[in-house]
């Protein structure tokens, strides 16, 4: 049964939700076969982290690719749009993806610096705040909570495959609005959109993008966040506008021309990262911020990303 410090959680979104997840976190969390929509779960392999860095080192790569992994760019997405409202147009959402604090501390130090001079209507956080998939969480918490200190905008977010329910209670003591199968309405001028989110749907399994649009006016405008972009046919067929995402993190450590090795997720390789559509949803994956595995990057710049919604016609 689920501790105390969830009780806050339990009766706003159920107790069979919260104990269902507690459950996998408890018996799958470690499994390398069969669990989540991968028949093998890389980021579980304890070797994984030692082999990709010695591999670096081999190649001669490793300084570049630690160095690498240290900067952010800020990128750019113009989403359009005629179902937006007019009140809406020019509205800007920063979206952080797949931070993994503690062991990308470097991008931590730099993203810092970077949040305060970025002027946006909201942000919202698309999962993975810890490391490893299993074991302590302290650490990342106590980095999150210094980035989200510098962020003044309101925050929303998800969990990753990384991320134990048992971080709800802090994630949301730092003010994000943590959104499991849920949504939130956004009011400007008299004109409402809406925001959802669901829990992770890559290794536990415990989405519900239906519950997410219950509540939603199948006309409103409505952006999903899901930390993996696996979802984006039931997603389009639930009638979102937009999707944003991260998880796959560009591939990391990728080919000459930014062609990913590796993404992690069962989906078509152009929705690995940036910019997509799949019939009227459109999409964006972000390559992430932070680093899995080990702290390195190749041909995949880390990212944050700023969209901005426009209106059509």
């Amino acid at each position: 049964m689920a501790d105390t410090a969830l009780q806050g959680l339990i009766e706003r979104i159920g107790a069979d939700h919260v104990v269902r997840r507690l459950g996998i976190e408890a018996a799958h969390e470690k499994q390398l076969f069969g669990q989540g929509t991968l028949v093998f779960n890389v980021e579980n392999w304890k070797l994984a982290p030692r082999i990709i860095e010695t591999a670096l080192k081999v190649t001669g790569l490793h300084g570049r690719a630690r160095r690498n992994a240290d900067r952010v760019e800020v990128r750019r997405n113009l989403v359009t749009s005629a179902r937006l409202p007019a009140a809406f147009d020019g509205f800007t959402i920063l979206q952080l993806s797949d931070l993994h604090a503690d062991i990308s501390q470097g991008a931590m130090r730099h993203l810092a610096d970077i949040v305060r001079d970025i002027a946006c209507d909201i942000c919202v956080l698309t999962g993975d705040y810890r490391g490893k998939t299993y074991g302590p969480f302290e650490t990342s918490l106590a980095l999150m909570r210094d980035l989200c200190a510098r962020i003044k905008l309101p925050l929303y977010g998800v969990l990753g495959n990384h991320d134990s329910i048992r971080m709800t209670p802090a994630l949301e003591a730092m003010g994000i609005r943590m959104l499991f199968n849920e949504q939130e309405p956004i009011t400007r001028d008299g004109a409402t959109i809406h925001l959802a989110g669901i829990d992770d749907a890559h290794f536990y399994r415990t989405d519900d993008i239906a519950t997410a649009a219950a509540a939603i006016p199948r006309d409103a405008f409505s952006i999903l966040l899901a930390h993996t972009p696996e979802s984006y046919r039931v997603a389009a067929a639930a009638g979102f506008d937009l999707m944003l995402s991260g998880h796959t993190h560009g591939g990391q450590l990728c080919l000459p021309g930014g062609i990913a090795i590796k993404l992690e997720a069962r989906l078509p390789r152009r929705m690995g990262s940036g910019a997509w559509r799949f019939g009227a949803l459109a999409g964006y994956t972000s390559a992430g911020a932070g680093t899995s595995l080990a702290p390195v990057r190749l041909n995949c710049p880390a990212e944050i990303t700023v969209h901005t919604l426009q209106r059509l016609g």
